[in-house]
Protein backbone atom coordinates (compact mmCIF):
# COMPACT_ATOMS: atom_id res chain seq x y z
CA UNK A 1 0.00 0.00 0.00
CA UNK A 2 1.68 3.47 -1.21
CA UNK A 3 1.59 6.17 2.05
CA UNK A 4 1.33 9.71 1.29
CA UNK A 5 3.06 11.77 3.85
CA UNK A 6 4.34 15.40 4.07
CA UNK A 7 7.59 14.57 5.84
CA UNK A 8 9.44 17.44 6.59
CA UNK A 9 13.02 16.64 5.44
CA UNK A 10 14.79 19.70 7.30
CA UNK A 11 13.07 18.30 10.37
CA UNK A 12 12.09 14.63 9.52
CA UNK A 13 8.83 15.46 11.22
CA UNK A 14 5.80 13.58 10.14
CA UNK A 15 3.59 16.75 9.37
CA UNK A 16 0.29 14.74 8.11
CA UNK A 17 -0.51 11.52 6.67
CA UNK A 18 -3.08 10.81 4.01
CA UNK A 19 -5.18 7.20 3.29
CA UNK A 20 -4.84 6.11 -0.38
CA UNK A 21 -8.11 5.75 -2.72
CA UNK A 22 -10.10 2.83 -2.79
CA UNK A 23 -10.44 0.97 -5.57
CA UNK A 24 -14.20 1.85 -5.63
CA UNK A 25 -13.61 5.25 -5.72
CA UNK A 26 -10.61 5.13 -7.92
CA UNK A 27 -13.57 3.15 -10.42
CA UNK A 28 -15.62 6.07 -9.38
CA UNK A 29 -13.47 9.07 -10.57
CA UNK A 30 -12.60 7.34 -13.60
CA UNK A 31 -16.18 7.40 -14.74
CA UNK A 32 -16.31 11.13 -13.66
CA UNK A 33 -13.35 11.92 -15.44
CA UNK A 34 -15.16 10.29 -18.50
CA UNK A 35 -18.27 12.16 -18.07
CA UNK A 36 -16.00 15.72 -17.70
CA UNK A 37 -14.70 14.85 -21.03
CA UNK A 38 -18.86 15.05 -22.38
CA UNK A 39 -18.44 18.23 -21.19
CA UNK A 40 -15.68 19.91 -21.96
CA UNK A 41 -16.27 19.43 -25.76
CA UNK A 42 -19.49 21.07 -25.37
CA UNK A 43 -17.90 24.65 -24.92
CA UNK A 44 -15.75 26.62 -26.93
CA UNK A 45 -11.66 26.41 -26.69
CA UNK A 46 -12.34 30.56 -25.41
CA UNK A 47 -14.37 29.31 -22.53
CA UNK A 48 -11.52 26.32 -21.61
CA UNK A 49 -8.93 28.84 -21.84
CA UNK A 50 -10.64 30.97 -19.54
CA UNK A 51 -11.10 28.70 -17.17
CA UNK A 52 -7.08 27.88 -17.63
CA UNK A 53 -6.65 31.25 -17.35
CA UNK A 54 -7.69 31.84 -14.18
CA UNK A 55 -5.98 28.84 -12.41
CA UNK A 56 -2.92 30.77 -13.69
CA UNK A 57 -4.25 33.72 -11.65
CA UNK A 58 -5.04 31.42 -8.70
CA UNK A 59 -1.43 30.68 -8.31
CA UNK A 60 -0.70 34.20 -8.30
CA UNK A 61 -2.57 35.13 -5.27
CA UNK A 62 -1.97 31.69 -3.08
CA UNK A 63 1.92 31.91 -4.34
CA UNK A 64 3.01 32.53 -0.67
CA UNK A 65 0.37 29.69 0.67
CA UNK A 66 1.48 27.19 -2.37
CA UNK A 67 5.48 28.29 -2.13
CA UNK A 68 5.11 26.97 1.97
CA UNK A 69 3.70 24.02 1.34
CA UNK A 70 6.39 22.54 -1.04
CA UNK A 71 8.83 23.98 1.78
CA UNK A 72 7.66 21.60 3.77
CA UNK A 73 6.95 18.70 1.31
CA UNK A 74 10.37 18.23 -0.07
CA UNK A 75 12.82 21.44 1.41
CA UNK A 76 12.95 23.85 -1.75
CA UNK A 77 14.36 27.07 -0.75
CA UNK A 78 11.42 29.32 -0.34
CA UNK A 79 12.81 31.65 -2.77
CA UNK A 80 12.64 29.05 -5.26
CA UNK A 81 9.35 27.84 -4.39
CA UNK A 82 8.03 31.30 -5.16
CA UNK A 83 9.78 30.96 -8.41
CA UNK A 84 8.19 27.83 -9.08
CA UNK A 85 4.48 28.74 -8.56
CA UNK A 86 5.20 31.95 -10.49
CA UNK A 87 6.37 30.34 -13.26
CA UNK A 88 3.53 27.39 -13.04
CA UNK A 89 1.30 30.02 -13.25
CA UNK A 90 3.25 31.59 -16.55
CA UNK A 91 2.97 28.28 -18.21
CA UNK A 92 -1.42 28.36 -17.86
CA UNK A 93 -1.43 31.99 -18.70
CA UNK A 94 0.70 30.82 -21.97
CA UNK A 95 -1.76 28.09 -22.43
CA UNK A 96 -4.50 30.13 -22.60
CA UNK A 97 -3.70 33.32 -23.81
CA UNK A 98 -2.42 31.03 -26.88
CA UNK A 99 -5.28 28.33 -27.01
CA UNK A 100 -6.91 30.00 -30.02
CA UNK A 101 -3.82 30.26 -32.02
CA UNK A 102 -2.43 26.16 -31.30
CA UNK A 103 -5.91 24.44 -31.75
CA UNK A 104 -6.68 26.91 -35.10
CA UNK A 105 -7.91 24.40 -38.08
CA UNK A 106 -4.31 23.89 -40.16
CA UNK A 107 -4.81 24.30 -44.15
CA UNK A 108 -3.26 21.12 -46.01
CA UNK A 109 -2.70 22.33 -49.81
CA UNK A 110 -3.44 19.34 -52.16
CA UNK A 111 -0.81 17.69 -54.60
CA UNK A 112 -4.00 16.52 -56.94
CA UNK A 113 -7.39 16.77 -57.23
CA UNK A 114 -10.48 19.85 -56.40
CA UNK A 115 -11.33 20.84 -53.12
CA UNK A 116 -9.65 21.14 -50.32
CA UNK A 117 -8.06 19.66 -46.97
CA UNK A 118 -7.32 20.74 -43.47
CA UNK A 119 -6.68 19.13 -39.76
CA UNK A 120 -8.71 19.80 -36.72
CA UNK A 121 -7.51 19.35 -33.41
CA UNK A 122 -9.68 17.56 -30.79
CA UNK A 123 -9.42 16.31 -27.34
CA UNK A 124 -8.94 12.46 -27.25
CA UNK A 125 -10.55 12.01 -23.45
CA UNK A 126 -9.17 11.14 -19.95
CA UNK A 127 -5.71 11.20 -19.70
CA UNK A 128 -3.49 10.52 -16.44
CA UNK A 129 -0.62 12.54 -15.04
CA UNK A 130 2.05 10.77 -12.76
CA UNK A 131 4.37 13.67 -11.47
CA UNK A 132 7.35 13.84 -9.09
CA UNK A 133 8.53 15.56 -5.96
CA UNK A 134 11.05 17.92 -7.46
CA UNK A 135 8.62 20.36 -8.89
CA UNK A 136 5.36 19.89 -7.39
CA UNK A 137 3.75 22.87 -9.37
CA UNK A 138 5.90 23.37 -12.49
CA UNK A 139 5.32 19.53 -13.36
CA UNK A 140 1.46 19.61 -13.12
CA UNK A 141 1.64 23.01 -14.83
CA UNK A 142 3.42 21.52 -17.94
CA UNK A 143 1.40 18.87 -18.38
CA UNK A 144 -2.42 20.45 -17.51
CA UNK A 145 -1.84 23.45 -18.94
CA UNK A 146 -1.86 22.43 -22.46
CA UNK A 147 -4.15 19.64 -22.32
CA UNK A 148 -6.99 21.81 -20.44
CA UNK A 149 -7.11 23.70 -22.98
CA UNK A 150 -7.68 20.56 -25.88
CA UNK A 151 -10.29 19.63 -23.65
CA UNK A 152 -8.95 16.60 -22.12
CA UNK A 153 -10.12 15.64 -18.97
CA UNK A 154 -6.90 14.24 -16.11
CA UNK A 155 -6.25 12.35 -13.24
CA UNK A 156 -3.02 13.51 -11.43
CA UNK A 157 -1.30 10.70 -9.39
CA UNK A 158 1.44 12.48 -7.67
CA UNK A 159 4.56 11.65 -5.81
CA UNK A 160 3.82 9.78 -2.41
CA UNK A 161 5.73 13.17 -1.04
CA UNK A 162 3.35 15.92 -1.58
CA UNK A 163 -0.18 15.29 -1.10
CA UNK A 164 -0.52 18.67 0.33
CA UNK A 165 0.60 20.71 -2.61
CA UNK A 166 -1.45 17.80 -5.07
CA UNK A 167 -4.60 18.77 -2.77
CA UNK A 168 -4.10 22.66 -3.43
CA UNK A 169 -4.09 21.91 -7.51
CA UNK A 170 -7.13 20.13 -7.24
CA UNK A 171 -8.53 22.86 -5.31
CA UNK A 172 -7.22 25.41 -7.23
CA UNK A 173 -8.69 23.95 -10.38
CA UNK A 174 -12.18 23.83 -8.94
CA UNK A 175 -12.39 27.35 -7.43
CA UNK A 176 -11.21 28.52 -11.26
CA UNK A 177 -14.53 26.78 -12.44
CA UNK A 178 -13.38 23.61 -13.80
CA UNK A 179 -16.13 21.03 -12.52
CA UNK A 180 -15.32 17.84 -10.95
CA UNK A 181 -13.52 15.41 -12.90
CA UNK A 182 -11.86 17.35 -15.14
CA UNK A 183 -9.22 17.40 -13.20
CA UNK A 184 -8.95 14.92 -9.95
CA UNK A 185 -6.22 14.11 -7.74
CA UNK A 186 -5.11 10.42 -6.92
CA UNK A 187 -4.04 9.43 -3.65
CA UNK A 188 -3.26 6.25 -5.81
CA UNK A 189 -0.64 3.08 -5.05
CA UNK A 190 1.31 1.80 -7.61
CA UNK A 191 -0.88 -1.36 -8.31
CA UNK A 192 -4.09 0.88 -8.56
CA UNK A 193 -2.05 2.95 -11.52
CA UNK A 194 -1.51 0.05 -13.55
CA UNK A 195 -5.30 -0.60 -12.97
CA UNK A 196 -6.14 3.00 -14.27
CA UNK A 197 -3.35 2.82 -17.31
CA UNK A 198 -5.53 0.10 -18.18
CA UNK A 199 -8.69 1.16 -18.28
CA UNK A 200 -10.40 1.44 -21.56
CA UNK A 201 -11.31 5.22 -20.83
CA UNK A 202 -8.07 6.27 -20.18
CA UNK A 203 -6.56 7.11 -23.73
CA UNK A 204 -2.81 7.96 -22.68
CA UNK A 205 -0.17 8.43 -19.81
CA UNK A 206 2.31 10.86 -19.13
CA UNK A 207 4.88 10.52 -16.60
CA UNK A 208 7.79 12.35 -15.66
CA UNK A 209 10.42 10.77 -13.44
CA UNK A 210 12.76 8.04 -12.76
CA UNK A 211 14.26 5.79 -15.65
CA UNK A 212 12.69 2.82 -13.73
CA UNK A 213 9.44 4.42 -13.22
CA UNK A 214 9.67 4.84 -16.80
CA UNK A 215 10.28 1.90 -18.41
CA UNK A 216 7.20 0.14 -16.28
CA UNK A 217 4.82 2.57 -17.09
CA UNK A 218 6.16 2.64 -20.75
CA UNK A 219 5.21 -1.65 -20.43
CA UNK A 220 2.01 -1.26 -19.29
CA UNK A 221 0.90 1.50 -21.49
CA UNK A 222 2.21 -0.60 -24.51
CA UNK A 223 0.53 -3.47 -23.67
CA UNK A 224 -2.65 -1.35 -23.28
CA UNK A 225 -1.66 0.52 -26.68
CA UNK A 226 -1.77 3.59 -25.15
CA UNK A 227 -0.28 6.88 -25.99
CA UNK A 228 2.92 7.26 -23.58
CA UNK A 229 4.73 10.68 -23.07
CA UNK A 230 8.04 10.18 -21.28
CA UNK A 231 9.99 12.78 -19.17
CA UNK A 232 13.23 11.07 -17.40
CA UNK A 233 16.12 11.81 -15.65
CA UNK A 234 19.49 13.48 -17.70
CA UNK A 235 23.24 14.11 -16.92
CA UNK A 236 23.62 17.36 -18.49
CA UNK A 237 26.93 18.26 -20.24
CA UNK A 238 28.00 21.78 -19.62
CA UNK A 239 30.77 22.67 -21.87
CA UNK A 240 32.83 25.63 -21.65
CA UNK A 241 35.45 26.59 -24.26
CA UNK A 242 35.86 29.65 -24.39
CA UNK A 243 34.64 32.93 -21.77
CA UNK A 244 35.74 36.66 -21.55
CA UNK A 245 34.47 36.56 -18.06
CA UNK A 246 35.57 33.02 -16.00
CA UNK A 247 34.17 34.65 -12.63
CA UNK A 248 30.67 34.83 -14.30
CA UNK A 249 30.78 31.89 -16.52
CA UNK A 250 31.36 29.88 -13.10
CA UNK A 251 28.59 31.87 -11.39
CA UNK A 252 26.23 30.41 -13.85
CA UNK A 253 27.67 26.75 -13.53
CA UNK A 254 27.15 26.52 -9.95
CA UNK A 255 24.00 27.99 -10.31
CA UNK A 256 23.08 25.56 -13.25
CA UNK A 257 24.27 22.54 -10.49
CA UNK A 258 22.72 23.88 -7.27
CA UNK A 259 19.06 24.69 -8.51
CA UNK A 260 16.44 23.01 -6.16
CA UNK A 261 19.41 21.61 -4.00
CA UNK A 262 20.38 19.72 -6.96
CA UNK A 263 17.96 18.12 -7.94
CA UNK A 264 16.87 18.50 -11.13
CA UNK A 265 16.52 16.18 -13.80
CA UNK A 266 17.87 19.09 -16.83
CA UNK A 267 20.53 20.19 -13.90
CA UNK A 268 24.01 20.53 -15.09
CA UNK A 269 25.94 17.77 -13.32
CA UNK A 270 29.24 17.22 -15.98
CA UNK A 271 31.11 20.09 -16.19
CA UNK A 272 33.40 19.63 -19.23
CA UNK A 273 35.85 22.45 -19.83
CA UNK A 274 38.77 22.75 -22.34
CA UNK A 275 41.81 21.49 -20.60
CA UNK A 276 43.65 26.03 -20.99
CA UNK A 277 40.45 26.86 -18.16
CA UNK A 278 39.77 23.71 -16.61
CA UNK A 279 42.20 24.47 -13.49
CA UNK A 280 41.35 28.03 -12.97
CA UNK A 281 37.93 26.62 -13.44
CA UNK A 282 37.86 23.99 -11.08
CA UNK A 283 39.79 26.32 -8.52
CA UNK A 284 37.09 28.85 -8.89
CA UNK A 285 33.96 26.29 -8.72
CA UNK A 286 34.92 24.70 -5.71
CA UNK A 287 35.33 27.64 -3.68
CA UNK A 288 32.18 29.31 -5.10
CA UNK A 289 30.05 26.33 -4.45
CA UNK A 290 31.79 26.00 -0.57
CA UNK A 291 30.58 29.54 -0.29
CA UNK A 292 26.90 28.44 -0.72
CA UNK A 293 26.08 27.82 2.66
CA UNK A 294 23.32 24.93 3.74
CA UNK A 295 20.56 26.61 5.41
CA UNK A 296 17.05 26.58 6.97
CA UNK A 297 14.66 26.23 3.43
CA UNK A 298 12.27 28.71 4.88
CA UNK A 299 14.54 31.53 5.33
CA UNK A 300 15.04 33.89 2.61
CA UNK A 301 18.74 34.02 1.06
CA UNK A 302 19.09 30.48 1.85
CA UNK A 303 20.92 29.08 -1.44
CA UNK A 304 21.61 25.11 -0.70
CA UNK A 305 18.42 23.67 1.49
CA UNK A 306 18.04 19.43 2.46
CA UNK A 307 17.23 16.86 -0.41
CA UNK A 308 13.94 15.70 -0.12
CA UNK A 309 13.94 12.54 1.92
CA UNK A 310 15.81 10.65 4.09
CA UNK A 311 15.84 7.90 1.33
CA UNK A 312 16.89 11.11 -1.40
CA UNK A 313 20.34 11.35 1.21
CA UNK A 314 21.09 7.87 1.59
CA UNK A 315 20.64 7.16 -2.54
CA UNK A 316 23.27 9.67 -3.04
CA UNK A 317 25.83 9.61 -0.22
CA UNK A 318 25.97 5.82 -1.79
CA UNK A 319 26.87 7.32 -5.11
CA UNK A 320 29.50 9.38 -4.09
CA UNK A 321 31.34 6.70 -1.75
CA UNK A 322 31.00 4.43 -4.76
CA UNK A 323 32.54 6.82 -7.29
CA UNK A 324 35.78 7.13 -4.68
CA UNK A 325 36.15 4.03 -4.34
CA UNK A 326 36.15 3.38 -8.21
CA UNK A 327 38.88 5.80 -8.43
CA UNK A 328 37.29 9.75 -8.54
CA UNK A 329 38.72 12.28 -6.46
CA UNK A 330 36.80 13.92 -3.93
CA UNK A 331 37.33 17.60 -4.01
CA UNK A 332 35.31 18.82 -1.14
CA UNK A 333 32.17 18.00 -0.13
CA UNK A 334 30.59 14.36 0.30
CA UNK A 335 29.49 14.82 3.73
CA UNK A 336 25.88 15.31 5.18
CA UNK A 337 24.27 16.06 8.18
CA UNK A 338 20.37 14.73 8.25
CA UNK A 339 19.22 15.53 4.64
CA UNK A 340 21.55 18.09 4.46
CA UNK A 341 24.46 17.11 1.91
CA UNK A 342 27.04 19.75 0.88
CA UNK A 343 28.02 20.76 -2.02
CA UNK A 344 30.59 18.14 -3.55
CA UNK A 345 33.06 18.23 -6.29
CA UNK A 346 34.46 14.94 -8.33
CA UNK A 347 37.27 14.37 -10.79
CA UNK A 348 38.76 11.55 -11.93
CA UNK A 349 35.36 10.09 -12.89
CA UNK A 350 36.83 7.15 -15.38
CA UNK A 351 34.75 5.87 -18.37
CA UNK A 352 34.62 2.92 -16.83
CA UNK A 353 32.98 3.73 -13.46
CA UNK A 354 29.41 4.06 -12.39
CA UNK A 355 29.02 7.52 -11.39
CA UNK A 356 30.26 7.88 -15.17
CA UNK A 357 26.49 6.59 -16.68
CA UNK A 358 24.50 7.87 -13.60
CA UNK A 359 22.82 10.58 -12.25
CA UNK A 360 23.44 12.22 -9.30
CA UNK A 361 20.01 13.90 -8.06
CA UNK A 362 21.77 16.13 -5.43
CA UNK A 363 24.54 18.93 -5.30
CA UNK A 364 27.10 16.79 -6.77
CA UNK A 365 29.53 18.19 -9.93
CA UNK A 366 31.72 15.65 -12.05
CA UNK A 367 34.58 18.25 -13.62
CA UNK A 368 36.49 16.59 -16.86
CA UNK A 369 39.34 17.98 -18.74
CA UNK A 370 39.08 18.65 -22.71
CA UNK A 371 41.64 18.76 -25.30
CA UNK A 372 39.44 20.61 -28.30
CA UNK A 373 35.76 21.25 -29.01
CA UNK A 374 35.44 17.64 -30.63
CA UNK A 375 36.99 15.54 -27.77
CA UNK A 376 34.15 17.73 -25.21
CA UNK A 377 31.55 16.95 -27.85
CA UNK A 378 31.91 12.84 -27.92
CA UNK A 379 32.31 13.23 -23.58
CA UNK A 380 28.66 15.00 -24.09
CA UNK A 381 27.60 12.19 -25.31
CA UNK A 382 28.97 9.46 -23.90
CA UNK A 383 26.05 9.11 -21.86
CA UNK A 384 22.81 7.15 -21.85
CA UNK A 385 20.88 10.08 -21.17
CA UNK A 386 19.96 13.05 -23.81
CA UNK A 387 17.94 15.91 -21.73
CA UNK A 388 19.47 19.11 -21.90
CA UNK A 389 22.78 20.75 -22.38
CA UNK A 390 24.69 23.95 -21.82
CA UNK A 391 27.71 25.32 -24.11
CA UNK A 392 29.64 28.43 -23.22
CA UNK A 393 31.92 29.74 -25.52
CA UNK A 394 32.35 33.46 -27.68
CA UNK A 395 32.63 32.33 -30.99
CA UNK A 396 28.98 32.02 -32.67
CA UNK A 397 29.36 29.35 -35.09
CA UNK A 398 31.32 27.47 -32.71
CA UNK A 399 28.50 27.42 -30.20
CA UNK A 400 25.53 26.32 -33.30
CA UNK A 401 28.00 23.61 -34.40
CA UNK A 402 28.57 22.70 -30.87
CA UNK A 403 24.88 22.44 -30.43
CA UNK A 404 24.27 20.52 -33.78
CA UNK A 405 26.77 18.07 -32.19
CA UNK A 406 25.19 17.42 -28.79
CA UNK A 407 22.90 14.73 -28.83
CA UNK A 408 20.71 16.13 -26.45
CA UNK A 409 16.58 17.60 -26.48
CA UNK A 410 17.70 21.23 -25.81
CA UNK A 411 20.84 23.41 -25.92
CA UNK A 412 21.27 26.74 -23.94
CA UNK A 413 24.17 28.47 -25.29
CA UNK A 414 26.23 31.13 -22.88
CA UNK A 415 22.96 31.36 -20.23
CA UNK A 416 21.30 28.73 -17.93
CA UNK A 417 17.88 29.19 -16.21
CA UNK A 418 16.18 30.11 -19.50
CA UNK A 419 13.81 27.88 -19.69
CA UNK A 420 9.94 29.49 -20.90
CA UNK A 421 6.41 28.82 -21.20
CA UNK A 422 7.22 28.69 -24.84
CA UNK A 423 9.76 26.66 -25.27
CA UNK A 424 9.64 23.01 -25.63
CA UNK A 425 11.17 20.59 -23.13
CA UNK A 426 12.10 17.26 -23.48
CA UNK A 427 14.85 14.69 -24.51
CA UNK A 428 15.97 11.72 -26.41
CA UNK A 429 17.96 8.51 -25.50
CA UNK A 430 16.92 7.58 -22.32
CA UNK A 431 15.29 10.85 -21.23
CA UNK A 432 12.48 9.77 -22.70
CA UNK A 433 10.36 10.94 -25.68
CA UNK A 434 7.37 13.44 -26.17
CA UNK A 435 7.86 16.76 -25.66
CA UNK A 436 5.72 19.34 -22.83
CA UNK A 437 5.93 23.45 -23.33
CA UNK A 438 5.43 25.12 -26.28
CA UNK A 439 3.15 24.36 -29.04
CA UNK A 440 4.70 20.77 -28.88
CA UNK A 441 3.30 20.65 -25.44
CA UNK A 442 -0.44 21.10 -27.22
CA UNK A 443 0.25 18.55 -29.53
CA UNK A 444 0.85 15.36 -27.90
CA UNK A 445 -2.82 14.30 -26.62
CA UNK A 446 -4.56 15.68 -29.62
CA UNK A 447 -6.51 14.20 -32.42
CA UNK A 448 -4.81 15.54 -35.52
CA UNK A 449 -7.83 15.14 -38.10
CA UNK A 450 -7.92 15.01 -41.27
CA UNK A 451 -10.96 16.44 -42.93
CA UNK A 452 -10.77 15.91 -46.84
CA UNK A 453 -13.34 18.29 -48.70
CA UNK A 454 -14.37 17.52 -52.47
Amino acid sequence: MTSYAVINPATGETVKTYNTISDADLTAAITTADDAHTWSRSISVEERAALVRRVAELHVERRQELADIIVREMGKPVEQALGEVDFSADIYAYYADNAVELLKDETISLLAGEGSALIRRSSLGVLLGIMPWNFPYYQVARFAGPNLIIGNTILLKHAEQCPESSAAIAQIMLDAGFPVGAYTNLYASHDQISTVIADKRVQGVSLTGSERAGAAIAEIAGRNLKKVVLELGGSDPFILLSTDDLDETVGAAVAARLDNNGQACNAAKRFIVIEELYQPFLDKFTAAINAVELGDPTKDGTGLGPLSSKKATETLTEQVARAVAQGATLVTGGTSEGNFYAGTVLTDVSPGSDAFHEEFFGPVAQIFSVPDEAAAVALANNTPFGLGSYVFTTDPEQALRVADGIEAGMVFINLVGADGAELPFGGVKRSGSGRELGRFGADEFVNKKMIRIG
